[in-house]
């Protein structure tokens, strides 16, 4: 075989883990029971991964799984977790929220934790312009958010589980 195909320091190159979605200085990890119950059934299949990688004793992904599970372990140690209760009030992690620009355009969506957002199928990170302006507020108060530059208003036209 070439020794061009024999790659005898590829135990020795650096593993690249990606971090996780940050949080702000001093903002509580929220989350939802649901993405609670996802970051687990990750770690799982992450430790389930780690197995293999030693029983194959495949340094470089070792590696790989130990840096996510660092990275997943902190996270889950940051979570709250957030219950709604049976009557929601006011606007706050876990609930789905409708509200209505100025021109009479609505938007729904879920304010779930920064690790479950999923924007393409309606959950928007509490972290996020719009959901962190609605925090806290009430059908029928009205608020600015920063979208695309500008200063939107909207009002709350409904709040629900």
């Amino acid at each position: 075989m070439s020794r061009a195909f024999v790659k005898e320091d590829a135990d020795t190159e650096p593993v690249l883990v990606l971090a996780r979605a940050s949080l702000p200085e001093g903002v509580p990890n929220l989350m939802t029971p649901v993405g609670w119950e996802a970051l687990e059934a990750e770690r799982a299949e992450l430790e389930a991964e780690l197995g293999r990688a030693l029983a194959a004793a495949d340094t470089r992904a070792v590696a790989s799984a130990r840096g996510r599970l660092e990275e997943l372990a902190l996270r889950l140690e940051s979570a709250r977790v957030v219950r709604l209760p049976d009557v929601i009030e006011k606007i706050q992690a876990g609930a789905t929220v409708t509200l209505r620009r100025a021109d009479g355009q609505t938007l729904c969506f879920r304010i779930v934790g920064v690790d479950e957002a999923d924007p393409a199928a309606g959950s928007v990170a509490f972290t996020a312009p719009v959901a962190a302006a609605a925090m806290e507020k009430r059908v029928g108060d009205v608020f600015t958010a920063p979208i695309g530059g500008k200063d939107v208003r909207f009002e709350v036209v409904g709040v629900e589980h």
